[in-house]
């Protein structure tokens, strides 16, 4: 009886706080548990076309034409392959394949990326192999509420939202995410923040926070805006490098043709690929 007296009290202070049903009376490590389970639980479209816009800019605030670009993509979620357009001046440029991916030396994505997954070991310079693809996590299958990851250093309601600050509890570097905000009746993601990494041309590496804005696309949680921020030195106020990325005309078509993702394939396909 006096567990359940206990239990029910832990609960009615919880819904007096405004927390979600689904969070009330738990211990806060299952709160982020089930947020990372309702994110998991959307159905992984099998393509993904996207427009991409990266916006940066020069130390005199001006825009940096020679990062400032515009792709157009066509991702395939099982081996992360996708064909790119770079698009200039109206015109699509030439075919390239390439593997978005968030903490590697490229642009980020796809919209549909899984949020949660520790960035990669070590990153891959140089080409981006097409018959070698990455192993793919089944993410529908994920159900455990075990949390060895992270530690819920704080968690407080702001309006309609539920606020959480991670700290992670090994490999700081792959385990990223270091701020949640999620709808707090269904736990869907809002807004995150996470590490990533700014490879520079001189090979330097430089450890970036970014500020991921979160959008709704079929019912799906997509990434639609990242601010990313490099400082080049320990000090919060150094000179730093910020950029902007826009993920934009997202959707998710039921099929689209092997060649897309054969770059030997791209030069007699030519005249049919897409625009």
């Amino acid at each position: 009886m006096r567990h359940r007296i206990f239990g029910l009290m832990c609960t009615l202070v919880w819904l007096t706080l405004g927390l979600p049903a689904a969070a009330a009376g738990e211990p806060v490590a299952q709160v982020l548990a089930q947020i990372r389970h309702v994110f998991r639980s959307h159905e992984v479209p099998p393509y993904v076309s996207y427009t991409i816009q990266r916006d940066q800019m020069t130390d005199d605030g001006l825009p940096d034409l020679l990062w400032s670009y515009t792709y157009r993509v066509w991702f395939r979620s099982a081996d992360r392959a996708a064909l790119g357009r770079k698009r200039f001046r109206g015109r699509s440029e030439d075919l390239e394949f390439m593997r978005p991916a968030f903490n590697e030396p490229r642009d980020p994505g796809p919209p549909t990326a899984d949020l949660f997954e520790p960035a990669p070991v070590r990153p891959t310079f140089g080409g981006q192999p097409f018959d070698r693809p990455p192993a793919i996590p089944e993410i529908g299958a994920v159900t455990s509420y075990g949390e060895l990851d992270y530690r819920v250093s704080q968690m407080k309601i702001e309006g309609m939202l539920l606020h959480l600050w991670l700290f992670p509890l090994r490999d700081a570097e792959r385990n990223r995410l270091r701020e949640l905000w999620v709808d707090s009746g269904t736990l869907e993601l809002q807004k995150v923040i996470a590490t990533d990494r700014l490879y520079s041309l001189g090979g330097r590496v430089y450890m970036m926070m970014d500020t991921i804005t979160m959008g709704r696309v079929e019912g799906r949680p997509v990434v639609t805006d990242i601010h990313g921020r490099a400082n080049f030195a320990d000090e919060r106020w150094e000179a730093g490098f910020d950029v902007d990325y826009h993920f934009r005309d997202i959707a998710f078509p039921s099929e689209l043709p092997l060649w897309y993702f054969e770059p030997p394939s791209y030069g007699k396909h030519i005249a049919e690929a897409p625009q």
